[in-house]
């Protein structure tokens, strides 16, 4: 069998319907497109509304999502502590460093190692970060987050869509 040899089943495939050709049967005269008007001279687009702003241009143009209770947290990493020669690293004594910003959540990440027995209050703790700190003889202490059960939504109503 060839490509020239295939053929669809039969019964598959109608035949279009055949307008404009004479009053001598269905589809003759003005061919399915009723009396005067653009549509019965012409094509009209896809979408178009007669003049009207289209559907697609009227909607909101968002795109996405944006989480108004999402937790955004300044990570601290190990060989940042480690480097600041800090022995009680808290969000105050971090910021009096310039390491993290003012009124910023802090989570300590695990990249780098501790060589010393650190005291870490902070907000949040990745595993690794745990694991590192309490085998090198330190302390961890997780922090309350300042809102009861998740921020306050920023922003107005038509942003926190």
């Amino acid at each position: 069998m060839k490509v020239h040899d295939l053929t669809p089943p039969p019964g598959s495939r109608k035949r279009g319907k055949r307008v404009a050709r004479g009053i001598g049967g269905k589809g003759g005269k003005t061919a399915g497109r009723g009396m005067k008007g653009q549509r019965a001279r012409n094509t009209v687009r896809l979408g178009f509304e007669g003049g009207q702003m289209p559907l697609h241009q009227r909607i909101p143009k968002l795109r996405g999502f944006k989480n108004p209770f999402r937790v955004e947290y300044q990570a601290i990493n190990l060989d940042s502590i480690e480097e600041s020669g800090l022995t009680d690293v808290t969000p105050e004594t971090l910021l009096a460093k310039g390491l993290v910003g003012k009124k910023s959540l802090v989570k300590v990440l695990g990249r780098g190692a501790v060589t010393r027995a650190v005291n870490v209050k902070a907000h949040a703790f990745s595993a690794s970060a745990e694991e590192a700190i309490v085998a090198a003889g330190g302390s961890i202490e997780q922090l309350p987050l300042p809102f009861a059960v998740r921020p306050p939504a920023s922003g107005n109503a038509l942003m926190n869509r």
